[in-house]
């Protein structure tokens, strides 16, 4: 299995994302990998971590997925492997509820996003994000 880390989705992928049929909510599943030190294109925040700048970015969050319907579940750092291994373990995981991937675009597209965004850039040396769908119960 590859596995295989980025900040950004590739154009075709964020295209045949967002434009998939919407079948309803979604939990996205984030596994995120930080910078040792955080790396804004200005050269400023120097100081801080990559955590500490992805924190920023998580503070902000929650009122841009609470604007379009949506919510922080969980976040959490990820300490150890139970079953199954990995070269290199992801620093923590976030699980945020969207009632839609229409929900998830006009988020990442509210001015209030694009103004923190620049705190998950700095902070972040790598993700997974995983869209997972409610299993229907027996």
């Amino acid at each position: 299995m590859n596995c295989e880390n980025a900040v950004f989705s590739p154009a075709e992928q964020a295209a045949a994302f967002f434009s998939a049929a919407d079948d309803g909510p979604f939990v996205m599943l984030n596994l995120l990998k930080f910078r040792e030190r955080a790396e804004y294109p200005d050269g400023s925040e120097g100081h801080l971590s990559g955590r500490e700048a992805y924190a920023r970015y998580g503070a902000g969050v929650r009122a841009c997925l609470q604007a379009v319907g949506g919510e922080a579940l969980y976040a959490g750092a990820i300490t150890e492997i139970m079953i199954g291994a990995v070269d290199e373990l992801w620093d923590m995981v976030a699980l945020a509820r969207y009632p839609s991937r229409a929900a998830m675009m006009a988020m990442i597209q509210l001015p209030e996003y694009q103004a923190i965004e620049k705190h998950r850039i700095a902070g972040l040396a790598g993700q997974l994000n995983i869209r997972t769908t409610p299993v229907a119960r027996a």
